[in-house]
């Protein structure tokens, strides 16, 4: 990075925007946090680039990089705010979405709900054509098909098609064609086509994905030209590049014609910034804990990587079973999320239990403690009667606290149905939703055979560092990090995120008798479209490129992704490919099988700007225990007595400086609870690193 650079990053999320300016490689020079604005969110995002310009100094004008992420995508498909979708696929192929996988998700549950997956039967269209699974026509495409295909889709006013036809990853030409077809006779149409999307075997999944993608698409170009619009007319004048769910960066241009690839894209950038501090660090095992007004997101990262999925389900119908949601098949980091931030609104169940999220009060009307119209009891609520939100300090000071709010919501609505009183019900609010993180972050190490004993939590966004200790004790994670600006964690990754792009196709073979001119070929091909995206949003920048095949026994269901050498294929590369498929396969399944032949289903290439190295550190082991004067009383979440908790400011704690919990550490945009039974202190990298080694309880 050019030494005197100034980059913004913009993440815009469900209760808060966050921007952050950085001056070079990694010197962050302002950051804050405004409400989002949901009727126009370019509204909040600008709010907060004008206020660090004034802060700064500086001006839009003088920015060299932007960098955007936003929830927009994600939130208009779980609330159903896309366009009007018709999708079009091969004749006899019509029920492709209602057929799904042939199965329930639930087998015994008699009130199932099966997924939304936005076309109905009506506006499902077919033609008549057909491509061979090895590309070849069998029935082309006749003009008649066309013009009647068009008068079906006048017969219902939808603003986007979904086009997947049988086996136009092999052959693209059929939905190319009409495509353009479309664009002849209806421009304000948008069309997205499966060969472009998602360009994979396994149909039901390329038609959701494409389905996803048409869906948005409209909503995204609109926010995005207006987004764009808005920052020029204050001066902006380099281009702006969005956060995509893969850990990567695309042009504004990529992003418009593939919206889908922004879903999760606020996520995936607090995802980078704990792989960059692990790496730092030297932290081999780390679980990312993101929380923010909305939501909580935690990842898995293992030697600076964070864990990479090819799909992933949105809006499930079932919140922990896999199939009852949308599958979409895109390059995603992969995590868990759930319905536990600051925003999550409590409530008693009729069995008369206590009950947290996944309903927040996000940013409109909020907390009731904002004083923005929100009157339900939210954990930011119960935090602030706790005495871990001092109102003094909290959001910067520009956002007013009112603890006579949180009260009287908590009494209205929790204390008489349950005969507590209002620190009981906070109490139990709290309680409730940092074991619906651990428990969460508990079940997803299990699902990918991970153990989180040997971990370290980095924590950050508005809550993170609040629930952090307290997490991690019901977790078992014994060792926490908080990095500087955790706050604001998320927007600060966007800026070590890397310009990228995957591309994944299907070209079946097996291993025995492969066409190495064809699949060398192939891997070109895609090589050459990737770089030309990445050459879209990073110019003459260094690049590296990672060639990879999914690869399985012949007849299994589901591949392994495998690495490939950066040079050609030919029969010399075969057996260290087998070599290297049947380690990860015995990793996963205990052994591999002996005498089974080995095929390739797909194959992926994805391009990318190099990142800047950091280098593992080895800590300091000097720590001096200081002792802080100013107090203030909170309710330990160990044994729920009230306490003085040291309070200190952040800027005031220099490295290997030590405070024994219980305290309360605050900074612009968030507060470190140090639980009774950790201390903190102040690492070489400026992080703060909590550790359970108190007694807790006197």
């Amino acid at each position: 990075m050019v030494s005197g650079s100034l980059r913004l990053a913009v993440d815009i999320g469900g209760t808060f925007t966050d921007t952050v300016l950085m001056s070079g490689a990694e010197d962050i020079i302002a950051s804050t946090k405004t409400l989002t604005t949901h009727q126009n969110p370019a509204d909040g995002a600008m709010e907060g680039a004008l206020r660090i310009m004034t802060q700064t100094g500086h001006s839009l004008g003088q920015m060299t990089g932007f960098i955007h992420g936003t929830t927009l995508v994600t939130n208009a498909l779980i609330e159903r705010r896309g366009a009007t979708v018709a999708t079009v696929t091969t004749e006899g192929f019509r029920d492709i979405l209602e057929i799904a996988y042939e199965r329930r998700y639930s087998q015994y549950d008699i009130n199932l709900n099966k997924p939304d997956l936005l076309v109905p039967r009506e506006r499902s269209f077919t033609i008549r054509e057909r491509m061979s699974a090895k590309g070849d026509v069998l029935i082309d495409m006749e003009d008649a098909s066309l013009h009647a295909l068009l008068a079906e889709l006048e017969s219902c006013e939808v603003a986007a098609i979904s086009v997947c036809l049988m086996h136009s990853y092999a052959n693209a030409e059929h939905e190319r064609r009409l495509r353009d077809f479309l664009a002849n006779h209806r421009p304000a149409m948008a069309v997205s086509i499966s060969s472009e999307v998602s360009p994979e075997a396994r149909e039901f999944d390329r038609l959701c994905t494409t389905v996803a993608n048409a869906y948005v698409q409209p909503l995204t170009e609109r926010y995005l030209k207006r987004f764009v619009e808005q920052f020029t007319a204050e001066g902006l004048t380099c281009p702006i590049l969005m956060m995509t769910a893969g850990g990567g960066m695309c042009t504004i241009q990529t992003a418009s014609r593939f919206p889908i690839r922004l879903v999760e894209s606020g996520p995936a950038g607090g995802a980078i910034l704990a792989a960059r501090i692990s790496e730092r660090a030297g932290l081999a095992e780390v679980l990312s804990f993101d929380v923010g007004g909305t939501t909580a997101k935690l990842c898995l990262i293992d030697n600076a990587q964070p864990q990479n999925s090819r799909q992933f389900e949105i809006a499930r119908e079932a919140r922990f079973i896999k199939g009852s949601g949308m599958p979409v098949r895109i390059p995603v980091i992969e995590m868990i999320e759930i319905g536990a931030g600051g925003g999550s609104i409590a409530d008693v169940d009729h069995l008369g239990r206590l009950t947290v999220g996944p309903k927040s009060a996000g940013s409109e009307p909020g907390p009731a403690a904002f004083g923005k119209g929100g009157t339900e009891p939210t954990v930011t609520d119960s935090d602030i009667v706790l005495g871990f939100i001092v109102p003094d300090t909290f959001a910067e000071g520009k956002l007013s606290i009112d603890p006579d709010a949180s009260r009287a919501a908590l009494r209205r609505d929790i204390c008489g149905k349950l005969d507590v009183d209002e620190v009981g019900a906070a109490d139990g609010i709290s309680r409730i939703v940092d074991e619906s993180m651990a428990s969460a972050g508990r079940m997803h190490a299990v699902e990918s055979g991970k153990d989180l004993g040997t971990r370290t939590m980095i924590a950050f966004g508005g809550n993170g560092p609040l629930h952090a200790s307290r997490v991690a004790r019901s977790a078992g994670i014994p060792r926490i990090v908080i990095p500087p600006n955790p706050g604001v964690g998320s927007a600060v990754g966007f800026l070590f995120a890397p310009v990228s792009f995957e591309i994944v196709r299907s070209r079946y073979t097996l291993l025995d008798g492969m066409d190495v001119q064809n699949i060398n070929q192939l891997l070109d091909d895609m090589i050459s479209e990737a770089e030309s995206v990445v050459a879209q949003g990073a110019g003459d920048a260094e690049t590296v490129i990672r060639r990879s095949a999914f690869m399985r026994y012949n007849g299994q269901g589901h591949e392994i992704e495998i690495t490939l050498q950066n040079t050609p294929l030919d029969e010399d590369s075969f057996g260290p490919l087998i070599d290297a498929f049947e380690t990860e396969y015995q990793k996963q399944f205990s052994r591999p099988v002996p005498g089974m032949q080995i095929e390739i289903l797909n194959w992926a290439v994805r391009v990318m700007t190099v990142a800047d190295k950091t280098g593992a550190s080895t800590p300091s082991n000097i720590l001096r225990t200081i002792s802080i004067d100013e107090t203030r009383p909170i309710v330990c979440d160990l044994d729920g007595q009230t306490k003085n908790a040291s309070f200190v400011s952040r800027e005031t704690l220099e490295t290997g400086d030590r405070v024994c919990g219980p305290a309360l550490i605050t900074e612009p945009q968030t507060t470190t609870f140090v639980s009774a039974d950790f201390s903190a202190h102040v690492d070489e990298f400026s992080n703060l690193v909590l550790v359970q080694d108190q007694k807790g309880v006197a």
